[in-house]
């Protein structure tokens, strides 16, 4: 059977929050600013370039669900023309004039932005991506590596989150060139990433996590959509804080 990608992946708006401003890409496939507790795994060929990302809408700013749902929808639609990492800085700079076009002259939209974390994958590579503190980790049997990088100022002694995010797709009255993290890895069968918003590594610590997914190691795609629902459970029983969006990869073979 010919390598394929598998994504287990879920969106839910948590315990405190009124409505979700999390959005999702998979594939050309979105979920945006909608609620589920089911994973929703999809299959896919390892072959044209493929993106997973997670966009999440600025709290405290108006329309957050907007700049992360056309975040989301733009890289569904230009995912499949991201051969390297060039172009997927280029995309990403396209993000953020979009986000500031579409709210130049709305002052219902004013400043809105959204953070954005993912992965792009093609074959023998992945291209690692954010801007803000949208996460993206590499899963293995030794547990998690962060592969993606906070736009955040450093933190206390005995503090382990922030709220403070120093860069983001829009988000300002004017247009701010952004300067993505991007970095390529080598890509091959079993390899495994998990995107998500900090409405899931907020409330879960990275131990957690990988206590979680180490337990659905090397097998298949059907436990990755298991592991995701614990995934979002772990952060529901920490008190559900943010919205919390969330997509397991697999390269299966």
């Amino acid at each position: 059977m010919a390598p394929y990608i598998a994504v287990s992946a879920l969106s839910h708006e948590g315990l405190v929050r009124e409505h979700n401003e999390d959005s999702l890409a998979v594939g050309p496939w979105t979920l945006c600013a909608t609620v589920t507790t089911n994973p929703q795994t999809l299959l896919f060929p390892l072959g044209p370039p493929c993106v997973v990302a997670v966009a999440d809408g600025l709290g405290g700013h108006p329309g957050g669900e907007v700049a992360s749902a056309l975040v989301a929808r733009r890289l569904a639609a230009t995912g499949g023309g991201l051969d390297g990492e060039e172009a997927v800085r280029e995309e990403l700079q396209e993000c953020n004039r979009a986000v500031h076009a579409a709210a130049a002259g709305e002052p219902e939209l004013a400043a809105m932005g959204t953070t954005v974390a993912g992965v792009v994958l093609l074959p023998g590579q992945a291209v690692v991506f954010n801007v803000g503190d949208s996460r993206v980790y590499r899963v293995s049997g030794d547990g998690l590596d962060r592969v993606s990088v906070d736009d955040s100022p450093p933190l206390p002694p005995g503090r382990r989150t922030t709220s403070v995010v120093t860069q983001t797709l829009g988000g300002s009255f004017g247009l701010t060139v952004v300067e993505p993290h991007v970095r390529v890895s080598p890509l091959a069968a079993g390899d495994r990433y998990l995107v998500c918003s900090d409405g899931l590594t907020d409330p879960v610590t990275e131990e957690e996590l990988a206590e979680l997914l180490g337990r659905s190691y090397d097998t298949s795609e059907r436990a990755d959509g298991k592991a995701a629902f614990e995934l979002w459970k772990a952060a529901i029983e920490a008190g559900g804080p943010d919205n919390i969006t969330l997509a397991l990869v697999r390269i299966g073979e």
